[in-house]
């Protein structure tokens, strides 16, 4: 028996039909929220902003080069997995991304500044990062890099070409 066909999802502008743009649309809100929520909570608006900026990097860069690894759309590039540790099914803090709702504070402000990188509002204060770390880590692909910028307690680095 064949494998069924995983067919990604397009980008809320690629869909066909106006109430499937829409619900992409919410879908990619969501899903970038909870990934700035899971990622920077803790980090304020510049920390939130700067993880957005990296998801938005990521998503500009699959486009310029027709495809990339980590995604060519938000919801393909939060989701990769080991790519954003919130989403990665042994971290202790998935359950609470998953659950949390607009009654938290810190994800009604993840809300709002995911909408605003969506729509193209915010400041790269990144200077195009596509990765970064906190300074409590040291990741192997980061030996030798200088970050392009800090932002809190996290380290930013750009390693993809636009």
């Amino acid at each position: 028996m064949d494998k069924p066909k995983l067919t990604p999802l397009p980008s809320s502008k690629d869909a066909g039909d106006e109430k499937t743009r829409a619900v992409l649309k919410d879908m990619e809100l969501d899903t970038m929220a909870r990934t700035i929520w899971g990622e920077a909570r803790g980090e304020g608006m510049a920390g939130m902003e700067a993880v957005a900026m990296v998801i938005m990097n990521r998503v500009d860069v699959s486009h310029k080069h027709g495809g990339y690894w980590w995604g060519n759309s938000v919801i393909e590039v939060c989701r990769k997995p080991y790519q954003f540790s919130c989403w990665n099914k042994d971290d202790p803090n998935l359950p609470r991304l998953l659950s949390v709702t607009k009654d938290n504070a810190y994800f009604a402000t993840a809300k709002r500044v995911a909408q605003r990188a969506l729509l193209g509002f915010l400041k790269d204060q990144t200077k195009g990062a596509t990765h970064y770390h906190t300074r409590n880590v040291s990741p192997s692909w980061s030996k030798g890099l200088r970050p392009c910028a800090v932002i809190g307690r996290h380290l930013f680095y750009k390693l993809a070409e636009d």
